[in-house]
């Protein structure tokens, strides 16, 4: 995937066109809850079952590839982030190509759910450089279910882009690409086989320890996780020492959910080595986003002045005694 180019005009005119008839821009959630809970399913672009890979590839427009995947946690209050970022894609797409964030990035979107109780706990998209990247974030159901026990399935969506995405960014120039999960709970205590064999189609017997599921994403993607303020885990100890211990500093508290399209343009740039911190918040300052440079600015403080996001550490060791933390089938 990844071919063709982004078009804002025609971003907006689809936008106003569906407000003006009173369309939801999430559409196809719309039409889910017009069916009985037991029917919902992922729509049929997003469903992760069977799916070999997902790639980013080079193509003549875009010569340099560079994969992000944005998945958001959609249960509960998170419902709302989606929306938000649906709203301010081309924001998003404007900082990283005009602002000269990235050369030629191509975005796939995802949603996660709670593979113990929601009917789709996980839907993974393609990777796009044109406005179907708007198309398949429209596609995801905003399911707002969840467990209420502060764990989502964070790790089976992890193992998916660890085990099936590939890259040209990665295979041709030994790239990694950025991962933003966006949520606000916990990982569950251990990535369950039977979630993976049932919404995947791997056939994992053993269940899998989560911080080696992190160890094998990090190899080809840097990983960020956004707690964005939306609920009463944002000031959580537990939740930050969680994702600390995983992640590092790549563990980012946003106090502003409306700013996590700019807060993943300026990681991007920061991290490509094309801004330092004070150029990209004097961008958003530019295009008029006062209240997202602050958000963002307190957000990004670990990185400090430098060009780069610091080097994530070596992730922890499995448990003496785990002998199910390997991915083979």
């Amino acid at each position: 995937m990844g071919y063709g180019n982004w078009d804002e005009r025609a971003f907006d005119a689809a936008r106003t066109f569906r407000a003006a008839h009173g369309m939801d821009d999430f559409g196809y959630t719309a039409d889910m809850r017009s069916v009985p809970w037991d029917k919902w399913k992922a729509h049929k672009s997003l469903d992760p079952k069977g799916v070999k890979l997902r790639e980013s590839r080079d193509s003549d427009d875009h010569g340099n590839s560079l994969p992000i995947a944005v998945l958001f946690d959609v249960t509960g209050s998170m419902g709302m982030v989606p929306r938000i970022m649906q709203e301010k894609l081309g924001k998003l797409h404007g900082l990283l190509q005009r602002k000269g964030y990235a050369e030629d990035p191509q975005i796939l979107f995802g949603g996660i759910g709670d593979a113990d109780c929601d009917r789709v706990p996980l839907q993974v998209g393609q990777f796009e450089s044109d406005n179907r990247m708007d198309e398949q974030l429209r596609l995801i159901l905003l399911e707002g279910g969840g467990g209420g026990q502060k764990s989502e399935s964070y790790e089976l969506a992890a193992y998916f882009i660890a085990r099936h995405t590939a890259t040209d960014a990665w295979e041709k120039r030994g790239k990694k690409g950025y991962l933003f999960i966006v949520g606000d709970e916990l990982n569950k205590a251990r990535l369950a086989s039977r979630h993976i064999r049932k919404v995947i189609g791997d056939d994992v017997k053993q269940d899998i320890a989560v911080d080696s599921v992190y160890r094998e994403l990090s190899d080809r993607w840097h990983v960020h996780y956004v707690l964005p303020n939306q609920s009463s885990y944002y000031a959580d100890p537990e939740i930050a020492e969680h994702w600390t211990g995983l992640l590092g500093e790549r563990f980012m508290r946003l106090d502003d959910p409306a700013a996590v399209c700019e807060l993943i343009a300026l990681t991007i740039g920061i991290g490509e080595d094309r801004i330092d911190l004070g150029a990209g918040l004097a961008d958003l300052r530019d295009i008029g986003s006062d209240a997202a440079a602050d958000a963002v600015g307190k957000a990004l403080a670990p990185v400090g002045g430098t060009r780069r996001t610091r080097s994530v550490g070596a992730l922890p060791a499995a448990s003496a005694g785990d002998d199910d933390v390997d991915f083979g089938n």
